[in-house]
């Protein structure tokens, strides 16, 4: 007999457990981030790099808590294998989006740098320290989506010859 309560009680397992990572990851762009940016001189760049990376730590934050206050704890009643995979199939789509998206962010910074080298200083070090923080957040978040991506692929594969 086939457990649909199990396989979706595992999907949220792993999807709570990379929303605590995100969340984690978040917390330690606000506090480093922050303290780092009381501490920056807004003439230089490293000041636009703590003061994005607090942004990005805010949005993460946010996103983080959303999809923690979605994950469910119980199976709904009378859910069906077909309702788990088209969630299954939403979450693996969405994690595929984020991926390109995260590329975009790290082509993004490359631009601002690059920029940054061509404008002079008027712009620059903003320029340069936002290009520097699509870098890592960027970075990040490319290595995390793509993770947990393969890690619910890998998942829902093994529901294939339960269909």
């Amino acid at each position: 007999m086939l457990d649909v309560a199990a396989l979706d009680h595992a999907r949220e397992m792993l999807l709570g457990r990379a929303l605590a990572v995100l969340a984690a990851w978040a917390l330690l762009n606000l506090l480093v981030g922050g303290t780092l940016l009381r501490q920056a001189d807004r003439r230089f760049a490293p000041y636009y790099f703590h003061g994005m990376n607090v942004g990005w730590g805010l949005v993460n934050t946010v996103l983080a808590c959303w999809g923690i206050l979605r994950l469910r704890f119980t199976s709904p009643p009378g859910l069906r294998l077909a309702e788990l995979v088209a969630e299954q199939l939403h979450n693996e789509n969405l994690f595929l989006l984020n991926t390109g998206l995260d590329v975009a962010y790290l082509m993004t910074g490359f631009y601002l740098r690059a920029l940054a080298a061509v404008l002079g200083q008027a712009n620059a070090p903003r320029l340069h320290g936002f290009g520097g923080a699509l870098w890592v957040q960027g970075g990040f978040l490319l290595v995390f989506d793509a993770v947990v991506w393969s890690l619910l692929h890998w998942q829902g594969r093994a529901w294939i010859p339960l269909i």
